[in-house]
């Protein structure tokens, strides 16, 4: 594995960073979907392109990802079994650490997409009622890579939950991540998230 292939996870997991499969719901769309992906991609775009100081962005960040991530579900992805043993007022402080670290941190990697795009080319439906938003990311000086998007209207609305970067799954990384983190808290939860609060 090389350092072009993390950067690319890296940069691309901040899209959505994102959870469980999700159970079939509200009969989600194609068009629904990709019209989601596509104004997500414009906000990233406009805000690393904006000049703003790292601070606005990354608050930028942090808004953009509640409006169009599932962030409760892939907080509790993330977190994995300490999800289902955490009270619900332990999982919603560290719900809300993680997205606070999650903006901080990719808003960060993303500088590196100044100039750079992401192409929406087409939406399928995929099995457990989800749908696969399919694009191209074209960054300065990489060759074009593949990033599909899965979107589930699972909490109420259509929002992104995972993103698969070159067959790798995003979840995958932000979970490994964050297990260590908690190894390094000695399992606890809210020390977790106070370690996240302090970056």
């Amino acid at each position: 594995m090389n350092d072009l292939t993390l950067t690319r996870r890296h940069l691309i997991a901040g899209l959505a960073v994102l959870a469980l499969a999700p159970a079939p719901a509200l009969a989600l769309s194609t068009a629904t979907a990709q019209s989601l992906v596509t104004s997500l991609v414009a906000e990233i775009q406009t805000t690393v392109n904006s000049g703003k100081s790292n601070a606005a962005v990354y608050r930028a960040f942090e808004s953009i990802f509640e409006r169009y991530a599932d962030v409760p579900t892939i907080a509790r992805f993330a977190l994995g079994p300490a999800a289902r043993t955490a009270s619900p007022a332990e999982l919603s402080a560290f719900t809300n650490a993680f997205s606070t670290y999650i903006s901080r941190k990719y808003g960060q990697r993303f500088q590196e997409f100044i100039g750079g795009t992401v192409t929406v080319k087409n939406a399928r439906p995929d099995k457990n009622g989800i749908v696969v938003v399919q694009s191209v990311a074209n960054l300065k000086n990489e060759s074009p890579f593949a990033v599909d998007f899965h979107v589930s209207d699972r909490s109420g609305s259509a929002k992104v939950f995972n993103v698969i970067i070159e067959g790798v799954n995003m979840l995958t990384t932000e979970r490994t991540e964050i297990g260590a983190l908690l190894d390094q808290s000695g399992g606890s939860v809210p020390k977790l998230t106070q370690r996240l609060k302090q970056g």
